[in-house]
């Protein structure tokens, strides 16, 4: 699916769930709360890095849809850094493993990482309103680096 076309069914999604159509089940795994952090040398600087895995899964029209981000966040000082992914895996494949989900990755633009950014702070919202529509779980992730 192209960029603009995912963006266009999220913002669809996205009004469906305001409408009361949706519900979702988001799955987190991050490493954020990790007090034992990993780190790499680059450039001469020493970088701390978190990864976070989020699985945003609804019926959509009939069909299942899953679509799966990762972020790594890598921290120096003042400096960070992020590299996301987007990822619309076929039925059966939720790891959370970026080998097995890179051949199912999606173009990124600007437009379609604000689109997920909107969709997760509006799904997290009603999570915390504890709303029937939206089941969220986490999870503690390690940092798998090869």
């Amino acid at each position: 699916m192209r960029p603009e076309e995912l963006v266009q069914t999220l913002m669809k999604m996205q009004k469906e769930t305001e409408a009361g159509k949706l519900n979702w089940r988001l799955e987190v795994q991050t490493t954020e709360r990790n007090k034992e952090k990993y780190t790499v040398s680059e450039d001469g600087q020493t970088w701390e890095i978190d990864e976070c895995y989020v699985s945003y899964c609804c019926n959509y029209r009939g069909k299942e849809f899953c679509m799966i981000t990762y972020e790594m966040i890598k921290k120096s000082g003042d400096f960070i850094h992020t590299n996301n992914y987007i990822f619309l895996p076929p039925s059966g494949v939720r790891l959370f493993s970026l080998h097995t989900l890179l051949e199912h990755s999606v173009e990124l633009n600007a437009m379609l990482v604000s689109q997920v950014h909107v969709l997760w702070e509006y799904l997290t919202g009603l999570a915390k309103k504890e709303s029937s529509q939206v089941k969220i779980q986490i999870g503690e992730a390690t940092v798998h680096i090869e």
